[in-house]
């Protein structure tokens, strides 16, 4: 079981940054796919960011070239680096985690773990 709680966000203007970290317990961290995924107010939960157990990442197209997804095993903590953010990035994020999968998913119903959410606002 993987417990995960994020943090990092808050409120900026339009075309500002913020860093998201997801602090994961359980000794077995490096064994999951993790993901960064996002819910704005009546819209579906959208997978942003993932990244597999052999490193690889996947990116929604709207966020390519401006966010940035890293885990550090050693530290079981995953990131999420946001620049030049617009309002529509505004939502709750969330952090994930998937057993049983090597590879990148940003599909939610894949995770089994799943953090609070941390808050981002983006004004224009």
């Amino acid at each position: 079981q993987v417990h995960l709680v994020e943090s990092g966000g808050g409120s900026v203007q339009a075309g500002g940054s913020l860093r998201l970290s997801c602090a994961a317990s359980g000794a077995t961290y490096r064994t999951y796919t993790m993901g960064w995924f996002r819910q704005a107010p009546g819209k579906e939960r959208e997978g942003v960011a993932t990244i597999g157990r052999n490193g690889r990442v996947i990116y929604v197209d709207s966020v390519k070239g401006r966010f940035t997804i890293s885990r550090d095993n050693a530290k079981n903590t995953l990131y999420l680096q946001m620049n030049s953010l617009k309002p529509e990035d505004a939502a709750m994020y969330y952090c994930a985690a998937a057993g049983g999968r090597y590879g990148p998913s940003l599909i939610p119903s894949e995770y089994n773990y799943w953090g609070q959410g941390t808050q981002v606002t983006v004004s224009s």
